[in-house]
C-alpha cells in the first residue's frame, strides 16, 4: 500500500511474509498464492506491498539464477504484489516448531550473514517496481549478547563496512539504492536505539541504519520521543519500521494476571520480558521464566516480546502496547517530512497465540492480517497521509 505525505514524497506500507514461512523458493510462490494475494483481495486493493522474508535457500535460488528471479518478479506483479522491503534478520528455520535462540545464528561476526545479506541485497535490487529506487532490509542487531567479545565485535564491523561498500557498488550497477538496517531486540548486543548509536555512528556509512521495530521499544520501555530524537540527533538513518506491538502487564503481582500471562508462553518463539525498575531495566530471556519463577520483580509493569495482533488486543487484564506504537508512528511520519519510507505490520505470532485465539485457517489469517493493515492504514490517514490507487 502507498500513501503520499503532505510533503510529496510516497511511504510504503506492507506486511511481512514471515507469518507464513517457506524456505524454497517453491514454498515463496506458493505463499504468494495461498496467503498473499487473498489479502490483497480482501483489502479491496490493485496492490499490495508485502515485506518478503527469504530464507537461506530461496535467496541463494534468486541470486544465482536469474530466470529464478525473473519468475519470482513475474508472479509479484500477476498477483498484484510489490516488494520495496526484505526482512532479513531469520536466516533459516523460521517455521521450525523450536525457533528460540536459534534465529540469532548466523551472527555478523560469521560470514555466512554477510554473504546473506548481500544476496537479499542483489534480490532485492531486482524486485524493487519500476517507479521505485529505494529498497531496505532488516538485520539481525549483530548477536545475541552472550559469546560477544572485542574480536567478535570487530569483525561484525569490518563485515558490515563491507556490505556498505557493497551496497555503493551495487547502486552503481543497477541504479537501486539499497539500505540495512540493524533491527534492536531485547537480549541482544543492540538491545535498544539507544545502544545502536554508538556502533552505527562509529560505522559513520549511510548505508546502515536502524529498523525500528514498535513492539521491541515497546518491551524495552523506550519512550518513542526521546528514541526518536536521539537517533536523528546522532545522524542515524531509519531505513524502516516494523509497525507492531507488545504484550503489557500492569499489575503482575495477581495470579490472575500470571495466568494469563501464561497463556502466552509456547515453546516456539523466545519472548523477552522486561520490566523498569527505580535500577534500570530488568528482564528474562523468556516469558515463562517471568511467570513461574521470582526472576522479575513485580511490583511494575511488566512487558513481553510477543507481537500482538494490532487490531486485536488480549482480553483484560492484559493489553497491548497499541500506545506505543502510535507515538512512534506519529513521530515517524507525521512530521514536515518522513523520517522513513518503509513501513512494516510483523505480526508472526498468529499460530503462537493462545489456542482459542489462533486462526482455524488459511481464511481466517488472511482476515486477521488484512484487519491489521485496515488499522495501520487508518492511523496513517489521521495523520494527514492520502492513500494511493
Amino acid at each position: 500500500m502507498r500513501f503520499r505525505h503532505p510533503d510529496g514524497t510516497t511511504v510504503h506500507l506492507a506486511y511481512c511474509t514471515n507469518v507464513h514461512p517457506a524456505e524454497t523458493l517453491d514454498g515463496v510462490l506458493a505463499q504468494l498464492r495461498d496467503h498473499c494475494e487473498p489479502v490483497r483481495r480482501r483489502l479491496g486493493r490493485d496492490r499490495l506491498g508485502i515485506g518478503l522474508w527469504l530464507a537461506k535457500d530461496a535467496a541463494h535460488a534468486l541470486v544465482t539464477d536469474p530466470s529464478a528471479l525473473r519468475t519470482l518478479r513475474s508472479e509479484l506483479d500477476r498477483r498484484g504484489l510489490e516488494v520495496v522491503t526484505l526482512n532479513g534478520f531469520p536466516y533459516q528455520g523460521f517455521g521450525a516448531e523450536e525457533v528460540k535462540y536459534r534465529v540469532y545464528t548466523p551472527d555478523w561476526a560469521d560470514a555466512e550473514r554477510l554473504e546473506h545479506t548481500t544476496s537479499l541485497a542483489r534480490v532485492l535490487a531486482g524486485l524493487l517496481p519500476d517507479d521505485v529506487t529505494e529498497g531496505s532490509v532488516s538485520t539481525l542487531p549483530l548477536a545475541w549478547r552472550t559469546r560477544w567479545d572485542g574480536e567478535r565485535a570487530e569483525t561484525a564491523r569490518t563485515a558490515l563496512r563491507t556490505l556498505a561498500e557493497r551496497l555503493d557498488a551495487l547502486q552503481e550497477l543497477t541504479g537501486r539504492s539499497v539500505r540495512v538496517g540493524l533491527e534492536p531486540e531485547p537480549g541482544c548486543v543492540v538491545e535498544t536505539t539507544a545502544d545502536a548509536i554508538g556502533p552505527l555512528t562509529a560505522l559513520a556509512h549511510d548505508r546502515i541504519g536502524i529498523c525500528v521495530d514498535t513492539c521491541h521499544l515497546a518491551t524495552s520501555f523506550e519512550d518513542p520521543d526521546t528514541a526518536l530524537d536521539a537517533l536523528t540527533g546522532a545522524g542515524v538513518r531509519i531505513v524502516k519500521s516494523q509497525l507492531s506491538a507488545a504484550l503489557h502487564a500492569a499489575d503482575p503481582r495477581h495470579p490472575e494476571v500470571r495466568a494469563a500471562l501464561a497463556a502466552f508462553a509456547e515453546p516456539r518463539f523466545l519472548h523477552q520480558t522486561r520490566t523498569l525498575t527505580d535500577t534500570g531495566l530488568r528482564g528474562t530471556d523468556d516469558l515463562a521464566e517471568a511467570v513461574h519463577g521470582d526472576a522479575l520483580p513485580d511490583t511494575a509493569p511488566w512487558r513481553s516480546h510477543f507481537h500482538v495482533p494490532l487490531h486485536a488486543a488480549p482480553a483484560a487484564p492484559l493489553t497491548a502496547t497499541l500506545p506505543v506504537l502510535r507515538t512512534a508512528l506519529t513521530r515517524l511520519v507525521g512530521g514536515p517530512h518522513p523520517l522513513t519510507h518503509h513501513l512494516e505490520v510483523e505480526t508472526y505470532t498468529w499460530q503462537a497465540l493462545p489456542p482459542d485465539l489462533r486462526p482455524r485457517d488459511r481464511g481466517r489469517l488472511a482476515d486477521g492480517i488484512a484487519a491489521e493493515l485496515t488499522l495501520a492504514r487508518d492511523l496513517l490517514t489521521d495523520l494527514g497521509l492520502k492513500e494511493l490507487p
